[in-house]
């Protein structure tokens, strides 16, 4: 069996070695905990990128651990939607890592060694839950990283203790939520493997123990991805940690959280679950759009730039819960949704490290202090603004890609749901006009009202730029922001998503 054969199970093993090994050799010369680090997760890109190939190329991986088969081993299984989200992960990762040097230094010199250790260990979990194909195995892995999630937010000290506390309460009862699930499913299965839960599952939909695991599994990583209004732990974890945390939590861990939700509703339970209880569908619609709204408004009202952008994420994954409920009714929304994936965590990615930027160099977290910030910090500035308009949703970005998708899935939507499908168009318009009142009144406080240094006494502004290995991760985001957003709308990944929605069996690619 050749090398390639082995990169599904390598690429979190590699992970999970380099953990004890930056241990080991940060304890001798602390310096040594990044490069380890940064060499480990590009390897795994490498491996990430050399799975999807393959996956693209051959079709769906099956990787039998120890030789046992299925169902009664774990079994790895990769097929274009993981792959994606696997690359998608690493990659924010690596920007992440890149980032982080300089930040951990500033911010928390003391536990260097410490943050690189359990920053691997969040990475090796998040692969973990990518590319299982076993249930159980997959709850494993999402403990992994979220004990890892809460370490690093408390390595803050201060109120991200308080946050951290109430993300380890709040995360610990979505584990259960989700664990309860499993337990369900397995008393009446007894299997615990994806694939032969999906085979065995449909004669038993009506079975109250089915159902009520899809409840359980359904509020468990609600919580989990944050959705409003389940989403109260979220605020001041993203808020009061590490910036180089706040990215690494708000793209990477946010999106594999929401893969599970979408494995978990399109692999375990599949379409036809769905379409036995139709109002499923509907009532993710409406929550989503809750969310989307109460999120953005929320945002408007944070004078705090990283508590701004923590509330407009609650609204981002209302974006993704949408698209998964018009799912049924459209392709386009599971199009949007998975998307988004990509598009969110580059946006937001960029939006953090423009924070931690602001804060690195000039301690500025308070939007009301951004006053000619432009000037000063042109880089992350420019930066910022390219991200906030694609959130925003000015084309060719890639906000508006995601917009275009959902937008399409909701028209498509009111022959199934006459009035609610142009209300969830209305709701898409009207977050557009939110995000552009959130983000317009930090754009215009940066560039546009000048602050007391300014230059209108004939002073120059003295520049202050953070360290390069901060600045390129945020320039090739931003660059990120428009190069994806090009490519959705000349179509070139869409034959990939159709894909996607072939190995999820949600219907085919629809005409543009």
């Amino acid at each position: 069996m050749v090398l390639t054969e082995h990169f599904p199970v390598l690429v979190i093993v590699i992970s999970m070695f380099a953990a004890f090994t930056i241990l080991i050799a940060g304890k001798v010369n602390k310096k040594a905990a990044f490069p380890i680090a940064l060499v480990t997760i590009f390897i795994q890109l490498l491996l990430s990128l050399s799975i999807l190939k393959r996956v693209l190329t051959e079709g769906t991986i099956h990787y039998w651990l120890g030789g046992w088969s299925p169902p009664w081993g774990i079994e790895y299984v990769i097929d274009t939607l993981n792959a994606f989200v696997l690359v998608v992960v690493l990659f924010m990762s690596f920007m992440c890592v890149i980032y982080s040097k300089r930040s951990i230094e500033k911010e928390q010199p003391r536990n260097i060694v410490l943050f690189y250790v359990v920053f691997q260990l969040l990475v090796t979990g998040l692969c973990g839950i990518t590319v299982t194909g076993d249930i159980f195995n997959l709850y494993v892995f999402l403990e992994i990283s979220a004990l890892a999630a809460y370490a690093l937010i408390a390595v803050a000290g201060g109120r991200a203790l308080k946050a951290s506390y109430n993300y380890v309460i709040l995360g610990s009862l979505g584990a259960c939520f989700f664990l309860l699930g499993i337990g369900f499913l397995y008393a009446v299965t007894g299997t615990l493997n994806i694939a032969d839960l999906s085979r065995l599952l449909p004669p038993l939909y009506g079975n109250r123990a089915v159902q009520a695991a899809f409840v359980f599994f359904a509020v468990g990583l609600s919580i989990k991805v944050a959705l409003f209004p389940l989403h109260v732990w979220q605020p001041d974890a993203y808020t009061y940690a590490p910036s180089v945390v706040s990215v690494i939590i708000a793209t990477a861990m946010a999106k594999v959280s929401v893969y599970a939700l979408i494995r978990v509703i399109f692999s375990v339970f599949t379409i036809e679950f769905i379409d036995t209880y139709v109002g499923i569908d509907v009532a993710l619609c409406w929550i989503a759009a809750m969310g989307i709204i109460a999120g953005s408004v929320l945002a408007i009202m944070q004078t705090n730039l990283k508590r701004m952008l923590a509330y407009s994420s609650v609204a981002q994954i209302g974006y993704i819960v949408l698209g998964i409920g018009l799912a049924p009714m459209s392709a386009w929304g599971l199009v949007g949704a998975v998307a988004h994936i990509l598009n969110h965590a580059i946006m937001k990615g960029c939006l953090f490290m423009a924070a931690g930027a602001f804060i690195y160099k000039l301690g500025l977290r308070d939007i009301r202090d951004f006053e000619g910030l432009g000037k000063k910090m042109p880089y992350a500035s420019a930066a910022f603004t390219i991200a906030a308009i694609s959130m925003i949703g000015v084309p060719p970005c890639t906000g508006f890609a995601t917009k275009l998708f959902l937008i399409l899935a909701s028209l498509q939507a009111t022959e199934t749901l006459p009035v609610s499908g142009y209300i969830f168009v209305a709701v898409l318009l009207t977050s557009t006009l939110l995000n552009l009142a959130y983000f317009w009144r930090v754009i215009d406080r940066i560039y546009f009202v000048k602050s007391e240094e300014g230059d209108g006494g004939g002073r120059e502004t003295k520049k202050a730029d953070v360290p390069l290995s901060m600045v390129v991760p945020m320039l090739i985001l931003a660059a990120l922001c428009i190069v994806v957003g090009i490519l959705w709308l000349t179509k070139v990944p869409l034959p990939f998503i159709g894909q996607v929605l072939t190995d999820l069996g949600a219907g085919v690619l629809p005409q543009w």
